[in-house]
């Protein structure tokens, strides 16, 4: 019943036909067409976890209380409150009590158990269908699943039990643990400071990865999550830098001089850079081989191309050109070539960035003088607008294709620049939290 409901949430803004993972009563995998049903989250219970050691007391209402705020904050589960317990879990390996769960309403039970020896952490955890009596991710009987880590690296571990109940009960997989990188802002408008910066996704575990002594721009994460790419004025034209997150080492990446190159973007092999380059008044998308410096040149028109993406195989990238008079999406095979337009709506279209499930392709538009962040398919139909604003801009992709962050400015002089975040379906619009402002946001996959 549970991962029949929960999958049917999950899925309703793809309309898409969706395999969930079976249960140990079910012979086969449940197959289900969704077509936009109404979405009720789903009430759950998740009690503090039971230390299981003198030092892991706080750690286990801590890392019980990460992971309501993971599920609660997709918008597709809805806690409920200790003060509605009927019945409390102090022994991790006791027999659950369904009635009084049932009574409360409670659809799903998260319990676990938290060991703290010197600096190493073990989180063991169950969760539980609790109508129909069914432990979900352990059938065999031998303790539910288990993380082990740092106390330093607690929230991870917290991020990874939340990933795995939710990929349990939707049939999606999570995006949890993983991490933005983004340009924090701070300053007036007209004379704003920016400075790289990466975060947890939910703005925990905050770390500076450049100065505020030059203007930053667009970074991008590598399909590893080790390196980022951006663009930095430093040189007084804009260059493209790769720069190592754990060592926070960086390099140029080659150029001509006078040239202007900017809004590069990883291949899906982390080998290949695609970027746009600016020189003789004219600006196309190139290739780098990122060992070896060497470019290749893949649009060669007078207008103005920029913000290539690749699609997840490599095979193609979505780009933005003004070839049509104004800015539109076109889909190019990787190697260059003949490119075909995908948006054909009212207003400007900009940023576009392929979903990592291949699916759909999310972009910028401009339309009567609001911003927009959409979504459409890549023949360009079923377009669907999320959001509106004086000026919102720039999405990135969570690694689950989910959910879609973008930087939002608010208007006048003393406007700032924040991130926000929203559902595929439009659904569960919500700020970012960032200890400043922020823009040009990108989402890691999830951590290795």
């Amino acid at each position: 019943m549970l991962t029949r409901l929960l999958g049917l949430l999950a899925l309703c803004a793809t309309a898409a036909t969706f395999t969930l993972a079976p249960n140990a009563s079910q012979a086969q995998p449940l197959r289900i067409v969704i077509d936009d049903p109404t979405i009720e989250p789903l009430p759950f219970a998740v009690p503090s976890f039971q230390p299981e050691s003198g030092e892991a007391g706080q750690l286990a209402v801590d890392l019980a209380r990460v992971v309501s705020e993971d599920l609660t904050g997709t918008g597709l589960f809805r806690e409920i409150p200790a003060s509605a317990y009927i019945s409390t879990v102090s022994d991790f390996n006791a027999p659950v009590e369904y009635a009084d769960w049932k009574a409360i309403n409670a659809q799903a039970l998260i319990t676990g158990a938290v060991n703290v020896t010197g600096n190493s952490v073990n989180v063991k955890f169950r969760v539980y269908d609790v109508f129909s009596g069914e432990e979900l991710l352990d059938s065999s009987g031998q303790g539910g699943l288990q993380f082990s880590g740092t106390v330093d690296g607690w929230r991870r571990m917290a991020h990874k039990v939340a990933d795995a109940v939710y990929s349990r009960i939707t049939g999606e997989g999570g995006y949890f643990d993983s991490r933005v990188v983004f340009v924090s802002e701070t300053g007036p408008k007209d004379d704003r400071q920016k400075r790289l910066a990466v975060m947890d996704y939910d703005g925990a575990n905050l770390k500076y990865l450049t100065d505020s002594g030059s203007i930053v721009l667009a970074p991008r994460f590598s399909p590893s999550g080790d390196r980022v790419l951006y663009t930095s004025y430093e040189s007084g034209f804009p260059r493209i830098y790769v720069l190592d997150i754990g060592t926070v080492q960086r390099r140029a990446l080659q150029s001509a001089e006078g040239s202007m190159a900017f809004a590069p973007r990883f291949s899906p092999s982390g080998q290949t850079v695609v970027y746009s380059l600016s020189q003789g008044g004219n600006t196309d998308i190139f290739s780098m081989d990122i060992n070896s410096g060497q470019s290749v040149r893949l649009t060669n028109t007078p207008a103005i191309e920029t913000a290539p993406s690749f699609s997840p195989d490599g095979s193609r990238i979505v780009f933005e050109s003004d070839r049509s008079g104004s800015p539109q999406l076109y889909v190019m095979p990787a190697t260059g070539g003949e490119a075909t337009r995908i948006s054909f709506g009212e207003g400007r279209y900009g940023t576009p960035v392929w979903s990592p499930r291949g699916d759909l392709v999310a972009f910028t538009k401009q339309n009567k003088g609001r911003f927009h962040i959409g979504v459409m398919r890549l023949d360009g139909s079923e377009e669907r607008l999320l959001t509106a604003s004086f000026l919102d801009e720039g999405p990135t992709w969570a690694p689950n294709g989910r959910v879609i962050m973008f930087a939002r400015e608010t208007q006048g002089a003393g406007g700032s620049s924040s991130l926000y975040s929203v559902d595929i379906s439009g659904r569960n619009l919500k700020p970012v939290r960032t200890p400043e402002g922020g823009s040009d946001p990108s989402w890691s996959p999830l951590q290795q």
